[in-house]
């Protein structure tokens, strides 16, 4: 049986297979796109619910609430749904600065250059410090 919220807003959205949309996370004053995860109905609903960014976790298989061992939560001030109606956007206020479970700002520290990754950002705090 399936407890997921009913809404209309969640029944524009065309879901995967498995029922889950991309999110994109972007730095709602610089623009920088910080992350990607994955939401479900909950995840989604429960975003749009508290203003603070929900996703789903496919390793753990359970909701994951940006910043519940990190402490870095992500204040959501829009939500957008693409033309598509597959791919969710939040513009948000990361808190502490840092939205990568590496200790840096952005998942999208690596730039390819010529056919290399190279490492362009920083880590702004030790993994081990934030997840102790």
């Amino acid at each position: 049986m399936n407890n997921a919220p009913k809404a209309s807003f969640l029944d524009d959205v065309k879901w995967t297979p498995d029922g889950l949309v991309p999110a994109i996370a972007q730095d709602a004053k610089t623009g920088r796109i910080l992350m990607m995860a994955w939401m479900n109905r909950d995840a989604l609903a429960e975003t749009a619910r508290t203003g603070y960014a929900v996703y789903w976790s496919r390793s753990r298989q359970a909701l994951w609430r940006k910043g519940e061992s990190s402490g870095h939560q992500q204040k959501v001030f829009e939500i957008r749904l693409d033309c598509d109606a597959d791919v969710v956007t939040l513009q948000i206020e990361q808190c502490g600065g840092i939205a990568c479970h590496t200790g840096r700002e952005s998942c999208f520290y690596r730039v390819l250059d010529g056919e290399q990754w190279q490492t362009k950002d920083p880590v702004l705090k030790d993994p081990k410090e934030i997840y102790s």
